[in-house]
């Protein structure tokens, strides 16, 4: 807990066009590992546009560890099924919170993060300022499969005792 900088609660709020592994469709769920942890969505039957709108909470330790995340298929009988998978950057999110920012109209722009060849986001990202808090919106195409993106929020918390990330 001494190098706890915060909580990050990580949205995983839809997957999309995701990869069908089963006769017609698929059974998706979303792990997700970073520094030693590991957590996963609930299965969503019979999706390919599953939506989850599970919250999952990661203590952070280090700012550069990057959020891993891999969609599978459930199977009864055999081994789940791997459909994709994308990592997440939160250094440019960390930034924003970094400037110390207060009393911001709700909806103000305070980054885009341009999708690239070194990050997963199929499209712009917005850190956006929301009643207090600092949301980022991200889109994020899945690699090493044929098709899908999963939609994700990320938002930073503050429990007592952190060190923070100021």
């Amino acid at each position: 807990m001494e190098n706890l900088l915060g909580l990050l609660r990580l949205r995983v709020r839809r997957g999309i066009n995701l990869a069908i592994r089963d006769t017609r469709s698929s059974d998706p769920y979303v792990v997700v590992t970073m520094d030693g942890q590991k957590l996963k969505t609930r299965v969503i039957n019979d999706a390919c546009n599953p939506e989850w709108n599970d919250e999952l909470t990661l203590s952070i330790t280090d700012i550069n560890v990057p959020i891993n995340l891999a969609v599978y298929d459930s199977d009864t009988f055999t081994t789940d099924d791997k459909m994709g998978e994308a990592e997440i950057d939160i250094r440019p999110y960390v930034e924003c919170l970094r400037m110390g920012l207060e009393n911001l109209p709700t909806g103000t722009v305070i980054t885009r993060v341009q999708p690239s060849r070194t990050n997963c986001l199929s499209d712009e990202s917005c850190c956006v300022w929301d009643n207090g808090r600092i949301l980022q919106d991200m889109f994020l195409r899945l690699r090493n499969v044929e098709c899908g993106e999963i939609e994700v929020q990320i938002e930073w918390i503050n429990p007592p005792g952190c060190k923070g990330v100021l």
